[in-house]
This record gives C-alpha cells, structure tokens and sequence, in this order.
C-alpha cells in the first residue's frame, strides 16, 4: 500500500503520527551503521494505541518496529514500516514493590528513571548498561542486555518476571511465573504452534544453545522446550521479532552497602585477557577491560586531566567488588591487588574516584568512534563473546585480523564474561570501502565461531550480524530459528530483516561517502579533514544527548531535556544534517530549520558528547549557507550585530537607556529586534570601560586584557575587577589600542564571512602582544572561547590566528599558573557557581574550581546550561524553553540557597539571574577583588 494511505489509516485512528522528512530521518538510523527511512513513526499513549497502530500494520501489511531509545548498534531499532516509539508516552514506572523485590514498568521506561524509583527502597535493576542513563527497558529486553555488572546480576533475560504482549496478529498474551512456574495466559492457538514447531528441531535447541553466559546470538529456543517451557525467557533477546512488549515485571536486588574497585594494570590486552579467570575467582561484581588506545583517545579529546590515576600498564582490568561487611570487602580488594596478577594494582574506594573510573568505560562506545589513527571508527563488530577462558587467545587472533584488513581499533568490554566491545575504522570513503567491511565481518564471524563463541554478546545480531550466524551455528538450529519466527510471526511483519531471512550486512549502510558538498564552506572542519559530512556523522547514535548528565556536571543536550522531542537533541539534529550532506535536504529546509531552531549553540556536546560533535559549528555553517547573499530573520541584523550597536550607543549611553525605557520606544525596539517582549534590555553603563581605563604605573609583568564588548558597553565593573586582580597578583594589565571583538554574535547567527573579517582585524590587533611573549586574558568566557577554538576554523590558514589562540588564557588559569598567587580568603562563604556553557566546553572550569578551593568558598557548581544562551533566549519564539532549561538546574539552586552568591562569568547567566529571580551575579574576577568583602567575616 502506498505509504501516504499507511500514514492517513493511521491518522484516522487518532494516533501521534509523525512523517515529515525531518522526522524520517531522526528515526531511520539508531546507533548502527544502517540507514533505513520509515514510511511513518508512531508514538502511543495507551497499550490500545499499540494494538491499532498493528492492526493497521497488518491491514497494509507494513513491517512494523519497536522501538525504544534508538541506542542499538545493530541495526535492530530501524525499519521501512512503521516504527513505534515507546519513549515518547508509555514511559512510566508503574510501581515498585520492595517486599516483593519487583517494579512494574512501561517498556519506554528508562533504566536510570526504573533505577531512582528503586533507590530510596535500597533495592536496583540489576542489568546496567553502559547507555543506562537513556536506555529502555523495552529494548533491553528486546536485546537481552547485560551490563557491567552481570557477573552478579545476570543477564536481562535472568531478571524478568513476567510479560505483556501483543503478538503479530493482536492476541494479548500475559506471560510469568507463580511458585517459580512458568505460566502464560492467552494466544493458545500460537503456544501449539510453537509446541509442534519445536518437535522437528529438538535436537540444536538442546545442543548448540546457552553453552556459556553471553551467547545470546540467535533465539534463546531452549526455553521453548517442552521440559522447560518458559515463553518469558524465550521472547527476551528476540529484538522484536515475535512479539512487542507493552508491560513487564522485572526483578530487583538489594544494592550492596560497600564498593571497592581494583584496578589492574598489564602489558597488553591479551594479557589482561587472560588473567581474567583468576580475576574472576576472587568473587567480583565487575570484570570490566580496556586498552590504552581508548585512553589515547580520551587524552587526545579533552586533555591529560581527563583520565585519573591508574597503575602502570598499556592495558587494564577494572574490577569492583561489592557486599555488605565493610571490611570484609577491603580484605577481598587488597588480597586481589595483593596476588600480583598484573605489573601493578591500585585500590580505589573512593566512590567519586569509582564513578570517574565507570565513566570511562559507559563512554567506552562514544569515545570508540573516533579510531586510534583519528579516523572515524564505526559499529558492526560490536560485543562478540568468546568462553572466558579463550579471550586471551581470541584477543590476539582479532588483532591480527584488524591488522591485515589495515585498520585500527581500541578493544574494551565485559571480560569477566568473554564479551569484547570495539569499532573499527572501516574505510567507507573509500569504492570498495563496504566490500572491505563485509569481508572482514565474514572473517571476523569465522574467527568467533572456532572459538565456540557468539556474534553478539548483549547488543542482539540485528541487521549487522544476522546474516553471518551460520558461522556459529549449524543448518539445523537456523533451521530451528525460522520455525520459532513462522510460529509467531508467519507473515514477517514484525522487525523484518532481522534474525530470521535477514538484510545483507551490507545492505543500507548510512555513512557510505564521500559526500561532496556543493558548495563552499565557511568551516574548515579542521578534525575531521575538511569535510562537514565526516563531522556530521560523528554522531554514531548512542544518545547520550537524551541523558540528563548533570550529575556528572554535563551540559548537553538542554533543549531536548526541555523538551524531549528527539528533534531537540544532539543526535535527532545530526541525523537531519546528514540528510543534507547527502543531498536529501537543502540546507534551507523547513526540517533542517526547525531541527536547528531550538539549538542554543551552548557547545556542551562538543565536549560532553563522547564522539565530539559540535552541533553549534554546524548550525552556524548551515544558518550561513541559508541565508548567504539573501534576507535574514530580524534578530540577525539585531542581536546578531549587538557589539556593532552597543559601540555606537556607548557614545550616548544615558540617552539611549533613557529611551529605551519609554514604553512606545522600547516595546517598538524590541519588536523591530526580534526579541521576546518578557526579556528586560541591559542597561549601558554610563562610561564603557575602555573610556575609564588606565594603565598601572607600578610595573609588573605585561598582559593583554581582552575586553568584549559586552564588558565594555554593559558590564564594565567586571572588567575593572579582572585590573584589580590581575595588579595585586604582580602582572600590568593593557588594552589593544582600539576595541576589539570576537565576531561571537556574528558567528552564532551564521554570518560567517562577516566574523572572518572582524577575527582577522582583532588577530592582526593581538598578534603583536602575543610576539611579544605577552599573554592574552579574556574576560567574557564565550568571547575568550572564540579566540582558543573558533578563530582556528575560521582562519585556518592565518598563522597569527594559531599563535594567538595559543597564548589565549582565562582568568583562572593565568592566576593557577601565578607562583606565589595567594587568593583572598573566603571562607564559609556559599557560592552557587553557575559555569558558562563555552567554558565547561572549550575552556575547562578546572582551573576556576581549583581556585575556589583555594579561597575556603563553600562552592556547589552547577551543571547543565543557563538558558539564556547569548541571543538564543532572547529571541522570539524560544522565551518557554530558555525557561525550562533555567529549570533544570540553575532556578532550583537559587531557589534553595537565597542568601549564596551566585558566581556567573558569563553575561548572559548573570542576565539569566536577574531576569528570571531579580538577583545580582558576580564575575570570578568580583569574588577575587582586593575590594570584595566576605559578607561571612567580621573584619572589614
């Protein structure tokens, strides 16, 4: 049936119906390598929406998919039917039983959501991916999920109590156990077929299944024989295929009290293979492996300081141990790291030191994607297990394997359980670059199945393994998987392609290049070898961009925690931009327009997202490809020129404010402006700084202060405070001899040749201090970003750019580099530290927390973005979702702490603060003045 006739069934039964281009293609992708546009996406309300949304499926015989967070690397959350997406409404947590130690959930419920709800019973899920903070539990029952911890646990598989489902042909089907007994109520007709199906191939079920604890390839058969029939064990790991779930009952256990985790080094990763047995023998929670190519990479994207202390070696084993006895876990750890199994070992009890530890590993997929030789890395030959005993040897195999086909890799994953996790640099720009994948897949399926091992070890085989089971398996138990699909789901409706009469692993694979970019870029996408189309597909998909990451002091994705529409995050908008590096879109697109349009250029995924995606570069490249040479929005030539305005109202500040503030004026301003009329317009100081400004005559060490316009025209306090501090730590201050600017406004709204002209006359302005071995102190934290980061795509070729770039430092950092630096004391003193957004992702707010910790300040630092965003909150049409983001996590801490200073370098926070809780913010360089007085001190 033709897809426009598929989409008006389905709007006629009243469902939230999506098909729009943009919408087709956030969903046609997840996080694997294939592209395969939907011809609708549906997001029910009720169980019954789901029971409609397959009926008309099966009406128009139109494949449908389940759906949950789009986190799967194989390919098995994408279709070319309907997709049905759990995520967006059936996501609650519907109870939590602790006596009875379960929770009822919806299968969009997230496992980090499930998780909270079980915490103050001092009870968890036990399967803990390493996506667990966006992950649902629908798709990890669709794929049999593990984690990092089921060595203890189990699999999801192992967790599952009970089951509500729709079959193909709508029977409701109720599956669970009463006193340890399997039962299922309904769909009688389909148990026989299953029971009679299953007679001719018992044999493989008995023999080639659930030989060790991560083959979870293929269906889990063995379930369905007829000694011990359990249709809720058989269906998990079935990706969707047979059934879709629409409720589940799943285990809890009790959280232990005491966490210990040893870290071991080695030589290699082979060698840390092959210790884990003995490892192992120690009882541990976790058995987790990496390889220092991974860390390279981390070092290599966000510094040295990103990777904390570990023992000698190239390759480690983080193992965690776990109970209740304090002391008898401490023994356990010490007699482990005691036993010499690696060259050395370090104890860490420390939870916060744990967790920075985990983080490296949960980030392990993300951080993959770029390969040791800085090459885009992809998934396919994701979670291959082996017998734990043949890791070590299994290990050494593949990486002669990787070698030969010329390519790199960064081995990491659940070794405790013979589970390795890696992506490959498969070279997909080159002709025969999918040749090249498809042959080492084969190779590679071949080397697991002489090892006894299994294609996927908890990520399903999808449409990136299916097709190379008969490597692990014989004729007769693939024989055997396609009568357990015929009973269920005789006319292939359910998740086609997958499992059973599956895709080519070569077939629709997405980032398939070069795509060459008609026309001129304005980026030089430096990282990614000039290519947008590289940059775009940064984004593998793992979604951490729908994650809340405040916990971790992240800042992406604000818009989609504001909304949580996937248009509004980081990967729903990568996605759109790789419709138009292909030529599927234009780059003026209503999809692409409003994809972008609720981005607040924060950058936070630039540093926060694990694979670098910096979707405000890319939004300014496509806003100055849309609107190039034609009529922009109003707020352009407004706050997209507001340091060119403010220079010409700093020669008549008192008159200007003066008009603004006449009702007719400034509500007729504001309108011309495109700016929402709930925003108060800042006030023009009476005398810009640079009017006031006087070199020291005490001598000192020469620095350059970068003043932006905003501390100049607005907030000239500030800057006269970064004076102040400055001389008392022994450096004379100086300004260049005319303003200057960053081009930051011109850049955010995509004017992008005009922000090359005015970086080049401020590059030639600093240049001379920087010949000079002069540093340069920036004021403004988005402005002091530009000059470290944007002035080098913006100017690639200009050597003094690079140099400049290079000598560019905050205020914080130049002090921490200040031998005999004393900042002033401000003990007791609360602080409520709210980092701008470029300065968690460009800058680092490393060097202000170490500060801070030097003055006594009790400071609590924020995560997550202000809202205001520069001109993003400002303008018209985003006043709600500035809000909302502002309600995430700066408007609460206000809220609880009314008497802290709220610490803000950056204008638009401290503009955020007073806008929406009338309160005063201060600069760092205001807490440091000689002049401040701590309100908490008695001495004056």
């Amino acid at each position: 049936m033709p897809a426009d006739s598929v989409t008006r069934l389905l709007r006629a039964e009243g469902l939230d119906v999506q098909d729009d281009a943009g919408t087709r293609a956030r969903y046609s992708s997840d996080a694997s390598l294939y592209r395969i546009p939907p011809i609708a996406v549906v997001r029910p309300r009720t169980t019954a929406e789901v029971a409609t949304a397959l009926a008309v499926a099966r009406e128009t015989a139109t494949p449908l998919t389940a759906r949950g967070a789009g986190t799967s690397v194989a390919g098995n959350a994408v279709g070319p039917g309907i997709v049905l997406d759990f995520s967006r409404h059936l996501d609650r947590v519907l109870g939590v039983d602790p006596e009875a130690m379960t929770a009822t959930v919806q299968p969009g419920a997230v496992q980090a959501v499930l998780q909270a709800a079980a915490a103050p019973h001092g009870v968890r899920f036990g399967p803990d991916p390493s996506t667990h903070t966006r992950c649902t539990i629908g798709g990890m029952i669709g794929n049999n999920a593990c984690g990092s911890r089921s060595l203890a646990y189990g699999r999801t598989s192992d967790n599952v109590l009970g089951l509500k489902l729709l079959t193909a042909a709508g029977e409701e089907i109720e599956t669970g156990y009463a006193d340890g007994v399997p039962y299922v109520r309904g769909g009688d007709a389909l148990l026989d077929r299953v029971r009679t199906r299953m007679q001719g191939h018992l044999a493989p079920a008995r023999t080639e299944l659930d030989r060790f604890g991560r083959q979870v390839s293929g269906y889990a058969a063995q379930h369905l024989l007829p000694e011990r029939f359990d249709l809720t064990r058989a269906l998990v790991g079935s990706e969707g295929t047979l059934a879709v779930v629409t409720e589940a009952t799943v285990r809890l256990v009790r959280d232990p009290a005491t966490r210990v985790v040893v870290a071991i080094g080695f030589e290699t990763i082979v060698a840390a293979a092959e210790a884990t047995p003995s490892v192992v023998a120690h009882g541990p929670t976790a058995c987790e492996g990496l390889d220092s190519r991974l860390l390279d990479v981390l070092r290599a994207r966000r510094g040295e300081g990103a990777v904390p202390p570990l023992p000698r070696g190239a390759a480690w084993l983080f193992v965690e141990l776990s109970g209740d006895d304090e002391h008898e876990v401490a023994d356990r750890a010490q007699r482990l790291a005691d036993a010499r199994l690696g060259l050395d070992a370090l104890v860490v009890r420390e939870p916060r030191e744990q967790a920075r530890l985990w983080r490296i590993r949960e980030d392990g997929a993300g951080l993959a994607g770029r390969s040791p030789a800085d090459l885009p890395a992809w998934p396919g030959w994701e979670d291959a297990a082996v017998p734990p005993a043949e890791l070590g040897s299994y290990l050494a195999r593949f990486d002669e394997l990787v070698a030969k086909y010329g390519m790199t890799s960064a081995p990491f994953g659940h070794f405790g359980e013979g589970c390795m996790h890696v992506r490959l640099d498969f070279p997909l720009d080159r002709p025969d670059g999918v040749a090249v994948m498809r042959s080492f897949m084969t190779d590679a399926a071949a080397l697991v199945g002489e090892f006894g091992g299994s294609l996927s070890g908890e990520h399903g085989d999808g449409r990136a393994r299916s097709e190379l089971l008969p490597h692990m398996y014989s004729p007769e138990a693939i024989a055997l998987f396609g009568a357990v699909k015929a009973a269920f789901d005789p006319g292939d409706l359910l998740n086609p392609g997958v499992l059973v009469t599956p895709d080519p692993v070569d077939a629709n694979v997405r980032p398939i290049g070069p795509f060459p970019v008609k026309r001129s870029l304005a980026l030089a996408y430096a990282h990614d070898g000039g290519d947008m189309a590289q940059a775009v597909h940064r984004c593998t998909g793992v979604g951490k961009c729908r994650a809340d990451n405040s916990a971790a002091g992240g800042v992406m994705c604000p818009s989609y925690l504001a909304t949580k529409e996937e248009k509004d995050s980081t990967r729903g908008r990568a996605r759109v931009l790789q419709e138009v590096v292909r030529g599927e879109l234009p780059w003026g697109a209503p999809e692409v327009r409003e994809s972008l349009d609720l981005c607040l250029s924060c950058k936070g995924c630039s540093s926060d997202c694990p694979t670098g995606v910096d979707m405000a570069a890319y939004k300014s490249e496509v806003l100055h490809q849309t609107y190039r040479r034609r009529l922009r929005p109003r707020s352009h030539y407004s706050l997209g020129k507001l340091p060119m305005w403010s220079r010409l109202a700093s020669r008549t500040p008192r008159l200007v404010n003066l008009l603004m503030k006449l009702p007719l004026v400034g509500g007729l301003a504001l309108w011309a402006a495109g700016v929402d009329a709930r925003r108060s317009v800042p006030t023009f100081a009476p005398r810009p700084f640079r009017r006031g400004f006087r070199a020291g005559t005490g001598g000192g060490i020469p620095v350059l202060l970068f003043v932006d316009s905003f501390s100049n025209s607005f907030d000239p306090a500030v800057a006269e405070s970064v004076v102040r501090v400055l001389e008392s730590a022994g450096y004379a201050p100086y300004l260049p001899e005319r303003q200057v600017c960053c081009g930051l406004t011109w850049i955010t709204t995509g004017q992008l040749d005009a922000a090359k002209q005015i970086l080049t006359r401020t590059v030639r302005d600093l240049a001379e201090a920087v010949r000079d071995g002069h540093p340069i102190v920036g004021v403004e934290p988005s402005c002091t970003a530009v000059l470290r980061s944007d002035v080098l795509e913006l100017l690639p070729e200009d050597q003094d750019a690079a140099r400049v770039a290079s000598s560019v430092w905050t205020l914080s950092e130049l002090l921490a580099a200040t031998d005999g630096y004393r900042p002033p004391d401000l003990s007791e003193l609360p602080v409520i530290a709210q980092p701008h957004c470029h300065h968690h992702a460009v800058l680092g707010w490393e060097a202000d927390a170490g500060l801070l910790a030097r003055t006594g300040a009790k400071v609590r630092r924020l995560a997550g973005c202000c809202g205001l965003a520069g001109n993003f909150g400002v303008e018209r049409g985003h006043y709600e979702v500035s809000v909302a983001v502002a309600e995430q996590n700066l408007l609460p801490a206000l809220d609880d702490a009314p008497d802290a200073v709220v610490l803000a370098d950056g204008f638009s926070c401290r503009t955020q603060v007073a806008d929406l809780r009338d309160r005063p913010a201060l600069h760092l360089a205001q807490l440091l003045d000689p002049e401040f007085r701590n309100p908490r001190k008695n001495t004056p």
